[in-house]
């Protein structure tokens, strides 16, 4: 009997806290706990979709482009492999949205991937920033990639036959910064090594990076040396290409990534640490 009573006397106290612990955990604020994302590799932060968008809408924007002025017959299919002379312009991208009503599609893609361009470029720099050991290397990739940006907006808004001046310098800003920022984030890439994927992301980056440059310099090439315009429109079309497949890859490294945009109130008087820590004690103290 004594034996009894000790053990029941003993399993009191446990029980006591167990009830004790059960009433109180309802009223203590519970952790927000989100489910990690690509754990096991099906969930994904939704950000991944950001640059897919962008290289698909753009990509499909100027292939409308493309074939409202074939339809209007303002320029020259690609596909055309006679030299004879003809009243047609050559199909580049500037000279397609050059006239109504493919310049008003062609300014409306512009903008618009413009501006996807620039917040992908932002939240880049954003997610390298904890990470990078150089920051000049992170903050050249945003600065090239805003002229870029900045250069596209010029390229849609000043069409070749109202400003050509203007059009040129957005070119160059365009393509130019463009393929500078492409090998800077390449080299980012496999520098950081984000989630151990550097080399699976870094690879095809400078591979599309070494095509942007080859592209760029035949272009130029054709386009003012040998005067093969066709050739030269063929290969613009395919460098535009390369650098929206390069955007797109940035997909790979935000889907493990969710970006938040927090709003507080701003306080003339801020808390010291001290007065922080006695209202933090203070709570403490009611939630018990």
């Amino acid at each position: 009997m004594a034996h009894l009573e000790q053990k029941q006397t003993a399993e009191i106290p446990r029980n006591a806290t167990e009830v004790t612990s059960d009433k109180l955990m309802p009223s203590q604020p519970q952790p927000n706990r989100r489910p990690r994302q690509c754990m096991d590799g099906k969930k994904c932060s939704v950000w991944m979709f950001l640059p897919l968008v962008l290289t698909l809408f753009t990509s499909s924007g100027l292939w409308i482009v493309y074939f409202i002025a074939v339809e209007d017959n303002k320029i020259l299919p690609l596909d055309v492999t006679d030299s004879k002379p003809t009243s047609l312009k050559p199909p580049y991208i500037s000279i397609a949205g050059d006239d109504p009503p493919a310049s008003c599609v062609f300014s409306q893609v512009m903008n618009m991937a413009a501006f996807l361009a620039l917040v992908i470029a932002v939240l880049r720099f954003i997610q390298l920033k904890p990470k990078v050991l150089t920051p000049w290397l992170n903050i050249s990739g945003l600065v090239t990639f805003c002229l870029a940006s900045f250069g596209m907006t010029l390229l849609g808004n000043f069409q070749l036959s109202n400003d050509e001046e203007i059009h040129n310098v957005g070119t160059f800003l365009a393509f130019g910064f463009g393929t500078l920022a492409c090998w800077i984030q390449s080299a980012l890439t496999l520098k950081i090594n984000v989630k151990n994927e550097g080399r699976k992301a870094g690879i095809p980056r400078v591979v599309l990076s070494a095509a942007i440059t080859l592209c760029l310099v035949l272009y130029f090439i054709l386009m003012n040396e040998f005067k093969l315009h066709m050739h030269a429109s063929r290969i613009q079309w395919g460098m535009v290409m390369c650098f929206l497949c390069f955007f797109g890859s940035f997909a790979v490294e935000f889907r493990h990534y969710r970006f938040e945009i927090i709003c507080s109130e701003y306080q003339e008087n801020f808390l010291s640490f001290s007065e922080s820590l006695s209202e933090a004690s203070e709570y403490q103290t009611d939630q018990v």
